[in-house]
């Protein structure tokens, strides 16, 4: 009688990495959406400019590697980045400046550390924090959120392709800093929270707008999550370490230190803790290592939005970790089974 004898793996994975990418799309679709509501056109045109320049770049870079182009582009994995990374900017930058932050997280974050699988740091917020190093004025000046948009089509193409307006008086009328900007400059103005947050871009539980988009972001990564897309540890440390911390300070004093629902429900705290924190290539692969990876996050995201020299400090807070990952894969990986240790 014959018998079959197949290589191990013997319990096969359905999943392959388009199909893993594919769905992220899919969850990030409510969230961008609400974006594109709050913050205008430039959301969209930020998408698309991101995502071409990402495919681009791929391509140039495949090709000069001598790897198939067709084979790795349709992996979606740069689409992803660039859309991450389009989110993140404000819908006012001009266009270069997407393109060059996209041209770095793709050729410098990605592909010359071997490309998928190998770059040790996310790529959408290399590329974010190199914008934000460089261009810090282009960078923090968001539309006002308000529905249907601050800017209409025309206007937004004429301020990201050329840098001007139809009416440059509006402009100071339309952008502004974002809540947690507000927040920070205020305090170093003596002014309570409770002072700073009567002002128009709050809402009940954050910044006006900003809370809307977190919820889809939340809900797109619960999805995920029943999907089997993510892992819950990462997203759970990150959300758990934030919340706990900014309750223990706002209990302190809560003039000086915002609630936790504010930082749950502000910048890109959902964004981070679903989609950029969850990279399977760039976070800790094991299972108490995923729960200090994301802690680790929650923490120093938590401290730079208080005391650095930032805002919102999550970009930073994902890169320092990245850094951290080979260590704590390190010291957490689970006992080999029938493995004893020496004395």
């Amino acid at each position: 009688m014959p018998f079959i004898n197949t290589s191990s793996p013997h319990q096969q994975n359905q999943s392959s990495v388009p199909d893993l990418m594919r769905k992220v799309l899919l969850a990030l679709i409510p969230g961008a959406l609400a974006c594109l509501y709050y913050f205008g056109f430039g959301v969209l045109v930020n998408i698309v400019i991101a995502s071409a320049t990402a495919l681009a770049s791929e391509t140039i870079m495949l090709n000069l590697r001598h790897y198939p182009v067709r084979r790795y582009l349709t992996d979606y994995s740069a689409l992803v980045t660039a859309i991450l990374l389009a989110l993140a900017l404000p819908a006012t930058v001009p266009w270069w400046l997407t393109v060059i932050a996209t041209s770095f997280a793709i050729v410098i974050a990605k592909q010359l550390y071997g490309g998928l699988g190998y770059n040790p740091f996310n790529p959408a917020m290399i590329g974010y924090v190199v914008a934000l190093i460089a261009f810090p004025q282009q960078m923090t000046q968001w539309p006002v959120p308000q529905p249907g948009g601050a800017l209409g089509l025309l206007d937004v193409l004429l301020l990201q392709l050329t840098g001007t307006l139809s009416d440059p008086a509006i402009l100071d009328a339309v952008t502004s800093a974002t809540p947690m900007d507000q927040i920070k400059t205020g305090i170093g103005l003596n002014r309570t929270i409770g002072e700073i947050s009567t002002g128009a871009l709050f809402g009940t539980v954050a910044g006006r707008g900003w809370e809307l988009v977190n919820l889809l972001f939340l809900l797109g990564g619960l999805w995920l999550l029943w999907k089997k897309v993510i892992n819950w540890q990462i997203p759970v440390a990150v959300l758990s370490a934030l919340f706990f911390w900014s309750w223990m300070f706002n209990l302190y004093d809560g003039d000086l230190y915002s609630s936790p629902f504010f930082h749950l429900f502000s910048g890109g705290t959902m964004l981070c803790a679903f989609f950029i924190a969850t990279d399977p290539v760039t976070a800790s692969t094991t299972h108490w290592g995923r729960l200090i990876y994301g802690m680790g996050i929650g923490i120093l995201t938590f401290i730079i939005r208080n005391w650095g020299g930032y805002p919102d400090g999550i970009a930073f807070a994902v890169i320092l970790m990245n850094m951290a990952v080979p260590t704590i894969d390190y010291y957490t990986q689970p006992r080999v089974f029938g493995h004893q240790d020496e004395d």
